[in-house]
């Protein structure tokens, strides 16, 4: 079993170089820019728009990945945003699936009825991972340009905690 709890100061600089380690490789996050840890800090761990971040730990109780939870102005209230972090070397398998169970029921718990991942359209690892743990497509948002003027399609995927609710 995988052990999942929140992340707290001490995870910051794993946490920090799980996610520029997956920037660097291009193509499976929206990030372009990698995050120094004070903004990464400022953004997953301390961030105004936070509900929760947790982290999953390996064998030897490393952060193998974490989830962030936040508000999103673009959503009604009972909704959140979602993101996921993975390592990718060595694979943690069952990371995401843990830390979505966690995730999600911290958030029906808190009284969300609906979870939004959006995701880039060409990266088929998230795309997959959402649809494993039963997010389904709603929205897309065409031809957004990356920083080097690639457009790339933005795929918006729910997942309802209550039925019957939108995003």
């Amino acid at each position: 079993m995988i052990a999942v709890r929140p992340m707290m100061p001490e995870d910051v600089a794993v946490a920090c170089q799980i996610l520029n380690e997956i920037i660097a490789i291009g193509g499976t996050t929206a990030f372009e820019t990698p995050f120094s840890e004070a903004l990464f800090a400022q953004v997953y761990l301390n961030g105004a728009d936070k509900i929760c971040c947790h982290v999953a730990l390996d064998e030897q109780g490393e952060v193998a990945g974490f989830q962030w939870l936040g508000t999103n102005e673009d959503l009604p209230e009972d909704c959140a945003d979602i993101a996921t972090f993975t390592r990718r070397e060595p694979v943690l398998k069952g990371a995401g699936r843990a830390l979505f169970s966690e995730t999600a029921t911290y958030a029906a718990a808190l009284g969300f009825s609906a979870l939004n991942a959006t995701i880039r359209a060409d990266n088929r690892q998230g795309l997959s991972y959402y649809d494993k743990m039963g997010f389904r497509d709603y929205s897309v948002t065409y031809a957004v340009s990356l920083q080097d003027g690639t457009p790339v399609d933005k795929i918006s995927k729910r997942f309802e905690l209550k039925k019957d609710t939108t995003c």
